[in-house]
């Protein structure tokens, strides 16, 4: 708790209520430069949060992603290298990616890892930077997939949540 955060604290586990999920997502082999727009806050003796939803508890997890299934703008499929059609607007890609916390003195981000297979028939790495004029814009990491990275983990930590919220209310859903 704190900054931001005055009276809410950070989830810890699962089926803890009254908690807030919290992330900048960058990939990790491309942290947070000095110019970065998010995974960080103004003020001394502050750090930017960040909370896993892939493991919540600490460490590393697998993401349960749900990304888009075509390129911005096309019908082109960039999930497999055969290019077959995909005839859904989201895709899951099951060990593909995993995530963990990183801090340091200057920053704290979800470090994204995409563990590719050249062996298997699925691209090797994804989409979501920021590009301008060909060009990736590090500061911005992957800023415009950070939802759909983690989309099944935090509908599973949601739905736990719930299970708990009624168990202890004295509401009665209806």
């Amino acid at each position: 708790m704190g900054g931001a955060f005055k009276s809410i604290p950070l989830c810890h586990a699962v089926n803890q209520t009254g908690c807030v999920i919290v992330y900048a997502s960058f990939r990790a082999n491309s942290p947070p430069p000095a110019n970065s727009l998010f995974g960080k806050v103004p003020g001394e003796n502050m750090q930017a949060a960040c909370v896993n939803p892939a493991a919540i508890g600490g460490g590393p997890g697998e993401l349960n992603a749900y990304l888009s299934a075509t390129i911005r703008g096309s019908d082109t499929t960039m999930w497999a290298t055969n290019k077959e059609p995909i005839g859904t607007p989201f895709v899951k890609v099951p060990g593909l990616l995993t995530a963990e916390c990183v801090a340091s003195d200057a920053v704290s981000y979800l470090a994204i890892t995409v563990n590719g297979n050249p062996a298997d028939p699925r691209v090797d790495d994804i989409t979501g930077d920021v590009i301008a004029n060909g060009q990736v814009l590090k500061e911005w990491g992957l800023h415009l997939i950070d939802v759909g990275l983690s989309m099944g983990n935090l509908v599973g930590i949601v739905g736990e949540q719930s299970k708990m919220y009624l168990r202890h209310c004295a509401c009665k859903p209806e």
